[in-house]
């Protein structure tokens, strides 16, 4: 069953989520609120459906969204822990995966115990995937509408309270809190149908944004004071490396957002963040205003993403990634420039 970026029988996923009893979701490493809401959203429904749920993801729950946790619904994946369980789950359902092998360790298990997969995700996938059940919706705004439009179709009685919440900080999170250009009439329907069941929106808002950690205020001011402006300044791209963050005593999770601060400055248009992760690794974030793609460089680089935020993950050390990195954005770049002049 392969709905790759065409219209999805809702009704056919569902038969296929009745079919399985014990159902396990997961989302990708180093989890956004996209990821967490979407399995927020579809738990609280199959647990309802007297289905045996666990949501097991690769990364641990990052703070600012430990109010979705108030169940104790997220744990993180430990073989040793949960592979007696696994080994009979009749299906995994995989949310805003971007690519399966950022479930890390997740998806060895998954592909060595031939587990049937389902794949919900609004972003581009090649037609030779491996899943077994695959949904792709591009010009959904979040994994989270997705989750909604199953569950408005299938369900009888209206969306429990608790999959609301995290269908509205999937939506939240991946529209900008409602700015971004991919903010549709949906997005806004969902947000109208989560205020009429009493859903404390400000809350959530505050839980996310309004919550920073000390060790992230310091990284970012770090940051901002580093920041390197090419092509006009209409490139802006930054580092974080190791020693920043030991500097600031922050984490992974304190990088989160911080490519689409850059991208906020005046005359930037595209933002580039390069994250050393260790000796010989490094993530790559674009964020684009609106008006120049990027998503291709970032398939150039090895990875993808929507056609104004996407990523790739390279090897290699932090000064030649950075060197490769920016030479071949560059190149892509000032002939976009130009031609949206």
């Amino acid at each position: 069953m392969d709905f790759n970026n065409t219209l999805i029988d809702w009704k056919k996923i569902n038969d296929v989520i009745l079919k399985a009893n014990k159902i396990m979701l997961t989302t990708h490493e180093n989890p956004d609120g996209d990821g967490l809401g979407s399995e927020c959203g579809i738990y609280y429904h199959l647990i309802e459906m007297g289905k045996d749920v666990k949501i097991l993801n690769y990364s641990d729950l990052p703070n600012q969204y430990q109010f979705l946790n108030t169940d104790n619904i997220f744990e993180t994946f430990n073989i040793n822990k949960h592979e007696e369980w696994m080994m009979d789950i009749d299906l995994l359902i995989v949310f805003d995966v971007g690519d399966f092998s950022r479930t890390r360790t997740v998806a060895d298990f998954v592909t060595k115990n031939k587990i049937e997969v389902l794949n919900i995700d609004h972003h581009p996938h090649p037609e030779n995937h491996n899943f077994s059940y695959n949904c792709i919706d591009l010009k959904a705004a979040a994994t989270g509408c997705m989750v909604y439009d199953y569950l408005k179709i299938n369900r009888v009685k209206p969306i429990n309270k608790k999959s609301l919440e995290g269908i509205y900080t999937a939506v939240m999170t991946d529209t900008g809190s409602f700015k971004y250009s991919n903010t549709s009439e949906k997005c806004h329907e969902i947000a109208i149908e989560c205020l009429e069941t009493d859903i404390k929106t400000h809350k959530i808002f505050q839980n996310i944004y309004e919550n920073n950690p000390k060790s992230r205020m310091k990284l970012m001011g770090e940051l901002l004071s580093n920041i390197n402006y090419e092509l006009d300044e209409k490139l802006a791209w930054f580092l974080i490396t190791q020693n920043m963050l030991a500097r600031s005593n922050a984490s992974h999770a304190d990088v989160e957002g911080f490519s689409d601060l850059v991208r906020s400055i005046e005359g930037v248009e595209v933002a580039i963040m390069i994250f050393e992760q260790g000796n010989s690794t490094c993530r790559i974030n674009f964020r684009s205003k609106g008006s120049i793609v990027i998503n291709d460089i970032a398939k150039k680089l090895g990875g993808g993403g929507h056609p104004f935020a996407a990523g790739a993950k390279l090897e290699g050390n932090l000064k030649e990634v950075k060197d490769y990195v920016l030479s071949t954005s560059k190149k892509f770049l000032e002939t976009k420039f130009k031609s949206n002049k």
